[in-house]
């Protein structure tokens, strides 16, 4: 780091030590800027929780989604193209009734339902991969963008605000003592920051009929999940009925 910037570092950290410690009071942002600032860090919050929410709701046993991502990342490092999918539990009832089925053979009655039953249980798990790869695509992975691009750069615009408010804070309080210019750019610097952090919060939350956008999606995938799974125990639940009623 240059001998300027060492400078400038020691400024803003005296400065910030005075504040905290000595009580000085520094330089106070607008109460519009201050309520912007509290909306994004509310939307900021409710994003990354709703994002660890949803991927619970998917993929609920922790176990499993722990295992996943560690052999998504192995597939990653070998280049594989395909990765492996959660393991639904449908998908594993499913496998369950089919073996116990198969063991107990065609003359059986439970045993010809639990294979039709293991079938439709498979089914469903197919609907609800296509449920996860849906909501993925059409709501974690914008939610995602969202925290690792928009947001982020805010925090950025916003760490650097801070840092040339501390920095105007401190050599106005030796004004007198530096020379004017250098108070003159310290000045500039800090409303030049406001006003780049002020317009990227601003672009934000008048955008945030994007997030509605994306949560309407979320609704739907799970509509036509719900939709199809309906039809699929319906047939099944046809199917059994039909069975016990015809036996003599």
């Amino acid at each position: 780091m240059s001998v300027a910037g060492l400078k400038k570092q020691f400024y803003k950290a005296s400065q910030l030590v005075s504040e905290k410690v000595g009580g000085a009071e520094g330089t106070k942002l607008d109460d519009d800027f201050k309520e912007m600032e509290k909306k994004v860090d509310v939307t900021s919050k409710a994003v990354a929780e709703v994002l660890v929410r949803t991927i619970e709701y998917l993929q609920p046993n922790p176990a499993s989604r722990a295992k996943l991502t560690m052999l998504n990342t192995v597939s990653k490092i070998r280049g594989q193209v395909k990765n492996p999918g959660y393991p639904q539990s449908e998908g594993l009832l499913g496998e369950c009734m089919i073996r116990h089925g198969k063991e107990l053979g065609g003359e059986s009655n439970f045993g010809d339902a639990l294979l039709d039953a293991g079938e439709s249980m498979k089914r469903l798990a197919e609907v609800k991969d296509s449920l996860d790869i849906e909501v993925k695509q059409n709501f974690i992975d914008p939610l995602q963008n969202l925290c690792d691009k928009d947001l982020k750069e805010i925090q950025h615009h916003l760490k650097k605000l801070e840092g040339r408010r501390l920095d105007f804070d401190y050599k106005k309080k030796r004004q007198g003592k530096i020379p004017d210019e250098e108070l003159r750019q310290a000045l500039e610097k800090f409303e030049e920051s406001k006003e780049v952090a002020e317009t990227s919060m601003h672009n934000l939350l008048e955008t945030d009929i994007e997030q509605v956008s994306q949560l309407s999606a979320l609704v739907d995938a799970q509509l036509d999940y719900h939709r199809q799974a309906v039809q699929i125990l319906d047939e099944l639940a046809d199917k059994l009925r039909r069975s016990f009623i015809i036996l003599p």
